[in-house]
């Protein structure tokens, strides 16, 4: 074969840099190298070399998540293809659209079980039951095709992680270049239109409501303006965990992620309303107290899936279709008919501003950490976060967040992909700066990605909540094994001259308020820097909600 024939490797290269896509994740393999050739030839397309598959799988999700694109990642066969499942998961767990594409072993040798260079039998059922859905590419004739449907499929809400096996035969057969990539639009379908007697049905149960409430889910990340007008006819908003940022958070009818769980005083307030219409999410258990926490009814639940029709909380009414052209034939057919009681604004600012504050209350040292770290980011910055601590109190909750795809956090609650997913959030951002709010703990399971960052040059700063151990689980045992703390406490390096091992500037803060200026230097330094927060300097971190007893949160709401 003539080293300049066009092969499948090639053709998986032209296709991706002819769907839009500009930047991937992975780790070069004996099973990928024709598909990163065609890459590499062709200098199209900017491959970021991730230092494991589970950290370049993050990075492709988030990649995606701040995008509004595809995120691909690229694995090896059987171990490497394994070691993405994480990262899968992750993305099907928040809907994101990655496409993951993975070598295999000969044809002749697939599933037979013969021991091959990392031959895994059933490797594409694996990859199937973490994703959407996985294909294997047969016959390089098909490839295109099956290449095709797969990032279509992503692509296609509800979106989510498509796998696609191409074996190194395949890889390497010599093919004719198909006239057809000259033309190629993804078959994506359009947003599915509700019907109109749903809208209808909703419309007459919301135009009773006097004080009505709008829950906004990741399914809406679309669809902000439409959701500005049903604020404007005088719904209050909340928004789910990976709904952040819809409507801007610094908006004075909407409390963003401090939606009830964990927030007393929300919730008697959700006493006072009359409807609530939710949109684009599942109101799933780990934001609701495993469904406990009471929301307003009537309930009308609007969802592309008709699978959420009840899965999680009942309605009176499930509409079916896209967020944005719901909600626009919502505020159409509510237009002028909505009798809003008078006080509800103010009752709304007067709960938020109180709710707000009395959730910082519980914060102990940490109080003013949400507003100085804040005020030291830009407005546009990207906020990161692990499943640390800091995040499942503050970060989560009242953090400000002004854009729709300003934020990203593990929906499915891992630790560990924090690092990963600000190095992908800061591939997609454009110039902007992220920001990766990790613990100690997750931080350890990743750290090899620092090399990444550097030689990536991320605009990335990498905030170490450093309490040397994991606070989360600590709180838990601390609240349901009787006190018992076993296996918490974790040996890690000096994180400073870890840093500089990378090669990386880094910072440390020991004071609460050295915070905003630290964190404002490191913003302003071009390029991945560290900061490291020591947590022990500035005192331990209150217990929170569920495992405080409510503690000083419940005697201020009774107040």
């Amino acid at each position: 074969m003539a080293d300049n024939a066009y092969n499948v490797g090639d053709l998986v290269a032209e296709f991706l840099s002819r769907i839009g896509v500009t930047t991937c994740f992975g780790i070069v393999s004996v099973h990928n190298i024709p598909m990163l050739d065609g890459i590499g030839r062709r200098n199209a397309i900017r491959y970021c070399m991730a230092r494991g598959e589970m950290g370049g799988a993050h990075m492709a999700d988030a990649y995606a998540r701040v995008s509004g694109h595809l995120g691909v990642m690229f694995s090896s066969t059987g171990p490497g293809a394994a070691n993405t499942v994480p990262g899968l998961v992750e993305a099907q767990f928040a809907g994101s659209p990655v496409l993951h594409i993975t070598g295999q072993t000969p044809t002749k040798f697939i599933d037979r079980d013969m021991g091959t260079v990392h031959d895994v039998p059933g490797q594409t059922a694996m990859l199937a039951a973490v994703g959407k859905a996985a294909f294997r590419i047969r016959s390089a004739q098909e490839a295109l095709g099956v290449l095709t449907r797969a990032a279509a499929l992503a692509l296609t809400p509800p979106m989510g992680p498509v796998s696609v096996e191409v074996p190194i035969d395949i890889q390497r057969t010599p093919i004719p270049r198909p006239a057809q990539l000259d033309t190629l639009v993804l078959p994506v379908p359009p947003p599915t239109p509700p019907s109109e007697a749903a809208l209808d049905e909703a419309a007459e149960i919301l135009a009773r409501a006097k004080r009505p409430m709008l829950w906004l889910g990741n399914g809406a990340k679309a669809a902000g303006a439409e959701a500005l007008a049903l604020l404007a006819l005088g719904f209050g908003a909340v928004s789910s965990w990976n709904g952040r940022g819809i409507v801007a958070e610094d908006h004075a009818m909407t409390l963003g992620g401090l939606h009830g769980n964990g927030a007393p005083r929300v919730q008697e307030f959700y006493k006072t309303c009359d409807a609530m219409l939710v949109v684009g999410s599942r109101l799933r258990g780990h934001e609701t107290g495993d469904f406990s926490l009471p929301l307003p009814e009537p309930r009308v639940h609007v969802d592309v899936d008709p699978r959420a029709n009840g899965r999680t909380y009942g309605n009176t009414a499930f509409v079916c279709g896209d967020a944005a052209l719901a909600m626009a034939g919502l505020a159409k057919r509510l237009q002028g008919r909505m009798a809003v009681d008078p006080g509800f604004a103010a009752d709304f600012a007067a709960m938020k501003e109180r709710a707000l504050a009395e959730y910082r209350d519980t914060l102990g040292p940490y109080a003013d950490f949400p507003a100085e770290l804040r005020r030291a980011l830009p407005r546009d910055a990207l906020w990161v976060r692990d499943i640390t601590i800091s995040n499942s109190s503050w970060g989560n909750r009242v953090f400000p967040v002004y854009g729709p795809r300003d934020a990203v956090h593990p929906i499915s609650a891992a630790i560990g992909p924090g690092l990963p997913m600000g190095i992908g959030a800061a591939m997609a951002g454009g110039g902007r700066k992220a920001i990766a709010m990790v613990g100690d703990g997750g931080f350890a399971m990743n750290q090899t990605e620092l090399w990444t960052a550097v030689q990536e040059r991320a605009e990335l700063v990498i905030m170490v909540m450093n309490d040397r151990g994991y606070g989360v689980i600590k709180h838990i045992q601390g609240a349901l094994q009787d006190g018992r703390m076993f296996f918490g406490d974790l040996l890690g390096p000096d994180l400073q001259k870890l840093a500089a091992v990378a090669g990386l500037p880094s910072f440390k803060v020991s004071r609460a308020e050295e915070l905003a200026g630290t964190v404002a230097k490191a913003v302003a330094t071009p390029g991945p820097s560290l900061v490291e927060v020591d947590m022990t300097a500035i005192g331990a971190f209150p217990p929170y909600a569920p495992y405080n007893n409510m503690g000083i949160y419940a005697k201020r709401a009774a107040e």
